[in-house]
């Protein structure tokens, strides 16, 4: 079986993370001429608990706020994602060992990043061979039912690695504000699958979004996850030319839901799935407040030179079909 290297996706304080708004990824792999989404090949998805203490937590909290970070996911009515705790090991989280490890890791080094899911992948069949999570033991945590002021909640950052760990990106879905310094402040967070870090005490991003819904579903469907959800899909584009990388989200009028996708190549083709039926608005953003790597492997023709647009009409999505041909044209900053 060949292996492309570890991929790794991190969470680190909110002072060091810039993020944009709107839609999650899928991980990808590629060998040379097709590229595949990664995912697991079988359900339970089975994984070990390093034995050791860490940030003030024993290993056994740290195995209970996993466990309840995976049951959000596995409680996806739409996704077949499902897990299985096998035991604790004395093994650490990182040895390629072919076995799922979760435990704390000491990285003073890594002072600012509170965890990191790492993967192994099949790079011919897309299939993940092993995923390891280690939570940074420098930090302070807490397993409070309501938070710890000063401790960061283990539960509320294990349900965003947990996104990880199934083969889910980063989505946009979320608000950022500049600061003084010209940095940006996150002010909100529309998604589990935000890449911002969490702020101490902070419990609020323990329960999924809509967008964290459809990217599990998307990529572990149930039997009648199609059935249920429409899609919408179109093109965006400036000057008659495609727009790669720009942020697309759907709106649903009556819920609120929010659900958004990228177009991820130069003919800015998009496709937004799991949608719930009924009227939306889609609107089209480019990615200009955000740090183009923690969507995107490369910056190479991700366009962030264009205003925000909305869709000319409304859009009726039907459940188990879709509406076809939403395009945007967007115009120059």
């Amino acid at each position: 079986m060949s292996r492309r290297p570890r991929i790794a996706l991190g969470i680190a304080l909110a002072a060091l993370i810039v993020a944009p708004v709107e839609g999650y990824l899928k991980i990808g792999v590629s060998d040379g001429r097709t590229t595949r989404v990664a995912a697991w090949p079988s359900q339970p998805i089975r994984y070990f608990v390093t034995d050791r203490a860490g940030g003030g937590l024993s290993s056994a909290e740290l195995r209970t706020a996993v466990g309840r970070a995976f049951d959000t996911w596995q409680a996806v009515p739409t996704s077949k994602a499902a897990f299985e705790f096998v035991g604790f090991t004395l093994a650490a989280p990182g040895a390629e060992d072919g076995l799922s490890t979760i435990g704390f890791l000491d990285r003073p080094d890594l002072e600012r990043t509170l965890a990191v899911t790492e993967f192994l992948i099949d790079e011919f069949t897309g299939a993940i061979v092993e995923s390891d999570i280690f939570f940074n033991s420098s930090v302070s945590w807490s397993v409070a039912p309501g938070g710890d002021v000063g401790r960061f909640d283990l539960e509320t950052v294990a349900v965003h690695e947990a996104g990880h760990f199934l083969g889910l990106s980063h989505s946009a879905l979320g608000e950022t504000e500049l600061r003084p310094d010209g940095g940006r402040r996150v002010t909100a967070a529309g998604t589990v699958m935000f890449p911002i870090a969490f702020s101490p005490g902070s419990i609020e991003l323990r329960a999924l979004q809509p967008d964290d819904v459809a990217g599990a579903s998307d990529l572990y469907p149930d039997g009648d996850y199609e059935t249920r959800t429409g899609t919408i899909s179109g093109r965006i584009t400036k000057d008659g030319r495609g727009v790669q990388g720009a942020h697309v989200v759907a709106f649903h009028l009556q819920t609120g839901a929010l659900v958004g996708n990228f177009t991820l190549g130069p003919t800015g083709d998009y496709a937004i799935a799991g949608l719930q039926p009924g009227l939306h608005l889609v609107r089209v953003e480019p990615l200009d407040d955000a740090s183009i790597g923690s969507f995107f492997e490369t910056e190479d023709g991700i366009d962030v030179d264009f205003l925000v647009a909305y869709a000319t009409r409304l859009s009726i999505v039907p459940r188990g079909g879709g509406v076809r041909g939403v395009d945007i044209r967007v115009h120059p900053k």
